[in-house]
């Protein structure tokens, strides 16, 4: 069996500054990616998807975000040409194609089993898979008896196949509000949510809102060891997405209370033929294999951490979980201020050991 100092499970944005984290302490981690290339879930998101941050405020450690104005937004293939770019450069091991399936404690060392059959052994264990494989379907209310298509926002592409049909986007956060706002374009598309949409502006007194995350120290704030469940997320917007909703394109009402057939019920008693429910509802850590290591999740299949470090498996940490130590915790421009952390942690525990 091959041993390796740290295996870094997920070449995404987290995996990549995990890697380059640890590399800063002289440890040798060998980034364990089950797709084809180092760019993490970025590939699959829908086309048109926008960073909320500019490019200045949307690098990784090392490596400043390419390209002409650091002010623009960038979009969903820059920023998986600069992860690619990025994992080039990293001075660490990227293997693509290794799909952990499981991860066990054999005495102080991990043993890390691939698809496939090959087995890894290291001695400490990053979980940096992100989310997106792990879609949150809520149960809605008769949602089970709809008889239209039901799709999550980590199926939707673009609205080219929407086009001319019924629509409804059940979501209030970000990627719900812009999906609908887009479908909207070429279908009739109502935005169902249990509250309503809270807007927060994306530009305030001429400058960016990450500008006043950044200069109040609120963008970096430990906050995650007071927030166990992460608040609401406000949507962030420069007119365009308000202005979509009071215009009606999307029309936004309170969620459906049931189906019967391809027909929803609203709270007002009315019934209207669907054809599609689009689920913006969020996702959840993608750690399935975990879960054959005893008191490293909890029930619901959250990690078990403080500050991205278990507390039942020494060497085992978590990089790119939604609010680890903060809000800009599993963002490009945050992930890399956590993973030092935990790098520095892992480092000092394998020095001991």
């Amino acid at each position: 069996m091959e041993r390796i100092d740290v295996a870094v499970i997920g070449g995404g944005q987290s995996g990549l500054a995990a890697a380059h984290a640890l590399r800063q302490h002289g440890l040798l981690p060998v980034v364990l990616e089950q797709s084809d290339r180092a760019a993490g879930s970025w590939p699959r998101y829908y086309d048109s998807l926008t960073l909320f941050s500019p490019a200045r405020y949307s690098s990784l450690p090392g490596m400043p975000f390419p390209g002409g104005d650091p002010d623009r937004y960038p979009r969903r293939d820059e920023v998986v040409a600069y992860l690619s770019a990025y994992a080039a450069r990293l001075d660490a091991e990227v293997r693509t194609g290794q799909r952990v399936t499981a991860v066990r404690q054999v005495g102080k060392e991990f043993e890390l089993a691939l698809e496939g059959g090959d087995r890894l052994a290291a001695r400490a264990v990053v979980a940096a898979s992100g989310s997106f494989g792990h879609p949150y379907r809520p149960a809605l209310p008769g949602l089970e008896g709809f008889g239209g298509e039901v799709l999550h926002a980590a199926d939707y592409r673009n609205p080219r196949p929407f086009a001319g049909r019924r629509v409804v986007v059940a979501g209030a956060r970000n990627s719900a509000v812009q999906i609908a706002a887009e479908l909207a374009t070429v279908a009739r598309v109502t935005l169902a949510s249990r509250s309503p949409v809270k807007f927060t502006r994306q530009r305030i007194a001429g400058r960016d809102l990450h500008f006043w995350l950044k200069r109040t120290g609120l963008d970096a704030a430990p906050l995650g060891r007071l927030v166990r469940t992460p608040p609401t997320q406000l949507v962030i917007d420069d007119g365009r997405y308000r202005g979509a909703l009071t215009q009606g394109a999307p029309d936004r009402r309170e969620l459906f209370t049931g189906f019967e057939g391809t027909k929803a019920t609203w709270p007002d008693g009315a019934h209207e033929q669907v054809d599609t429910v689009l689920l913006a509802t969020g996702y959840r850590p993608d750690l399935p294999y975990l879960a054959v290591l005893d008191g490293a999740l909890d029930a619901a299949g959250r990690p078990s951490h403080r500050d991205g470090i278990s507390p039942t498996h020494e060497g085992l940490a978590f990089v790119g979980l939604e609010w680890q130590r903060s809000l800009s915790s599993n963002s490009l421009r945050g992930v890399g201020r956590d993973a030092a952390r935990v790098a520095r942690r892992l480092a000092a525990h394998l020095e001991r050991s």
